[in-house]
């Protein structure tokens, strides 16, 4: 007999699946990696979401620098309407009674000084309106409607001082002829005053009205009845 010994057979190790091949080391790495990249990228959203847009901040300081031009542009045309409708209203009634609207009125003509003066005032306010400021929709309106009410009663005017030189047929012409212009130089001027009116409301300044005497039958606006000033 032999004196060696017969060695158990060592057991052999199980063949390796494919779904094994990935060693524990690179699966961790992995995950590590993903955890990171999430972070990283909720937290650069976060600090997105957090910081002011510098865009829509220079949306918003422009917004506020038009707010206030327009506040302060309403308040300078309130003021240059008011100090126009006081020079205005002398020389509407001398030329109401030298253009009277009822055609059963008697008209008293005026004398070519007189209606110089009335050419020294209404020239004036056309110069006023020469260089207007760019403003908001609102205030270029109002500012718009009242320019050409005084083109519109400058050419009035000068239409009425040319009748004073012209033949009969023709003065009787020119005379109906600057009556229908200032009819509509005092029409535009309602629109204008009416524009300029909500203006003020809307700037928080209240009712403002700034409107010229107007004829029944003229097609020109009136203003409401809300006190001056008044808040609605």
């Amino acid at each position: 007999m032999s004196n060696s010994r017969t060695r158990p057979p060592r057991s052999a190790r199980p063949p390796l699946r494919v779904g094994d091949a990935r060693p524990r080391r690179s699966i961790a790495v992995a995950a590590l990696f993903t955890f990171f990249a999430t972070a990283l990228l909720a937290g650069g959203a976060g600090y997105a979401a957090g910081r002011p847009d510098p865009v829509q901040a220079e949306v918003h300081k422009l917004q506020a620098q038009d707010a206030a031009r327009d506040k302060a542009q309403t308040q300078e045309l309130t003021a240059t309407a008011r100090d126009l409708q006081a020079k205005l209203l002398p020389v509407l009634d001398q030329m109401a009674a030298a253009l009277p609207v009822d055609p059963q009125a008697t008209p008293k003509p005026a004398t070519a000084t007189q209606v110089s003066s009335w050419r020294a005032v209404t020239g004036a306010a056309v110069q006023r309106f020469e260089h207007p400021p760019s403003g908001g929709t609102e205030v270029n309106i109002a500012r718009s409607g009242l320019a050409n009410a005084v083109r519109a009663l400058d050419a009035a005017v000068r239409t009425y001082e040319t009748s004073l030189a012209a033949a009969p047929p023709t003065q009787a012409q020119l005379v109906t002829l600057a009556a229908e212009e200032r009819n509509v130089a005092i029409a535009t001027w309602s629109t204008g005053a009416t524009e300029l009116d909500v203006v003020n409301i809307n700037e928080g300044f209240g009712h403002a009205h700034v409107f010229l005497p107007a004829a029944p039958g003229t097609g020109a606006l009136t203003a409401d009845d809300a006190p001056e000033g008044h808040h609605d």
